[in-house]
C-alpha cells in the first residue's frame, strides 16, 4: 500500500478515471438561507448509491487492488457508512464482503449492508476500536474472515484518494471557494479533500469539523499531539473516536486551519434547515459542517460544506424534525 504521505494529485486523477462508473457526480448547491456573512454551498455527498461519500474510497482501493487479492473477499471495520460501500462495491464486482461493527452501530446503516450482502460481526466499541487502530480483531471474528482483504476506512492511501476527488469537484463548480469544512471522523475524508484542494488553490482554508461529544482532532491540535479524549455516545455515529489515528497524525495535523467544534443543538437545528430550506437529508456527521459555517465559524465568503452522508435513523430524524434532540 502506498505511504499515506506521498499521496498526491496523481493519485487522485487515478482515482478519478477509475471509480467513474462506480460513482455519482454530486451537485454543488446553494444553502437556501438568508441573513449569513458567508455563501453557503453544499456539496451533496448524500447522494451517492449508498448516501454517503465512503464509496469513493472503497471502490478505488478495491479497484486498484484488483481481481487476484480481492477474490477470496474483503473486509472492514465501520460503524455503518464504509461497511455500506465496501459492501455495495463487492457486489458490484462479485466478492465476498464482511464488516466489523461497534455494539452502537445504527440499525439504519446494518440493514443497509445486509441488504447489500454484507456479513456483519458486532464487537464491543473497544474492540471495534482496536480494529481500527491495528486490523486486529477478537479471535472468532478473524477466523470468520481469514484470507479477507483489509480495506481501511481511513488508512489506507487509496481510500483517501478516492477521497479527494471531491475536492476536484468542489473547485471544478466553484474555482474560487474560501473555505472547505469537512467532517472529522477518522480523518480521511479530510486528508483526500484538503490534499487536493491545497495543491490547486492554496489559498482556500480548509477546516475539519467535530461534534462536542467526541473532538479528538480538536484537542490532539491544542495538544499538538495525537491525544486521547473521553467518548461520549450521541446520535451523531459517524464521527468522533477516541483519539486521533497516530498514523493519521502527521498527515493531518499539518494540512488544516483547525477544528470546528459544534453542539448537538447546533446540528440538530442544521438538520432540520437542511431539510426544510434544501430538501435534503443529512445525518449527523453530514450537518456538522452547516452547523459550523451557519454559526459563522469559518467566517465570511465562499463556503462548501461537505454534506458527507443521509444515513440517519427515521425515528431519529422524526425526532429532530419536530425539535428534539435525541
Amino acid at each position: 500500500m502506498k505511504d499515506l504521505g506521498t499521496i498526491g494529485l496523481d493519485d487522485m486523477r487515478a482515482a478519478r478515471a477509475r471509480i467513474g462508473g462506480f460513482v455519482l457526480r454530486t451537485p454543488l448547491v446553494r444553502l437556501q438561507v438568508e441573513n449569513t456573512a458567508a455563501e453557503i454551498y453544499l456539496k451533496l455527498e448524500n447522494l451517492q448509491p449508498i448516501g454517503s461519500f465512503k464509496l469513493r474510497g472503497a471502490a478505488n482501493a478495491m479497484l486498484r487492488a484488483g481481481p487476484e487479492r480481492i477474490g477470496r473477499g474483503v473486509w472492514t471495520p465501520s460503524a455503518g457508512n464504509m461497511a455500506q460501500g465496501v459492501a455495495w462495491t463487492a457486489r458490484k464486482v462479485g466478492v465476498p464482503c464482511s464488516v466489523v461493527v461497534p455494539e452502537h452501530a445504527p440499525q439504519t446503516k446494518l440493514d443497509a449492508v445486509a441488504r447489500l450482502g454484507g456479513t456483519i460481526a458486532k464487537v464491543s466499541f473497544d474492540a471495534w476500536w482496536k480494529a481500527m487502530q491495528t486490523g486486529a480483531l477478537p479471535e472468532d471474528v478473524a477466523a470468520q474472515i481469514s484470507g479477507h482483504l483489509l480495506v481501511h476506512p481511513v488508512m489506507d492511501a487509496d481510500v483517501i484518494a478516492g477521497n479527494g476527488t471531491i475536492g476536484f469537484e468542489i473547485l471544478d463548480d466553484l474555482p474560487d471557494v474560501d473555505a472547505v469544512l469537512v467532517p472529522f471522523g477518522g480523518g480521511g475524508l479530510l486528508a483526500g479533500i484538503a490534499t487536493a484542494v491545497r495543491a490547486l488553490r492554496p489559498q482556500a482554508r480548509i477546516f475539519a469539523c467535530e461534534i462536542e461529544t467526541a473532538a479528538p482532532f480538536a484537542a490532539s491540535l491544542a495538544a499538538n499531539k495525537p491525544c486521547e479524549i473521553e467518548h461520549r455516545k450521541s446520535f451523531v455515529d459517524g464521527i468522533g473516536g477516541k483519539s486521533v489515528l497516530p498514523a493519521m497524525w502527521p498527515l493531518v495535523g499539518r494540512i488544516t486551519d483547525g477544528s470546528l467544534v459544534v453542539t448537538l443543538e447546533e446540528t440538530c437545528a442544521a438538520i432540520r434547515l437542511l431539510a426544510e430550506r434544501n430538501r435534503v437529508i443529512a445525518e449527523g456527521a453530514g450537518a456538522v459542517p452547516v452547523a459550523a459555517a451557519l454559526g459563522g465559524r469559518a467566517g465570511a465568503g465562499k463556503i462548501v460544506c461537505v454534506v458527507s452522508g443521509g444515513n440517519i435513523d427515521t425515528t431519529t430524524l422524526c425526532t429532530i424534525l419536530a425539535g428534539g434532540i435525541p
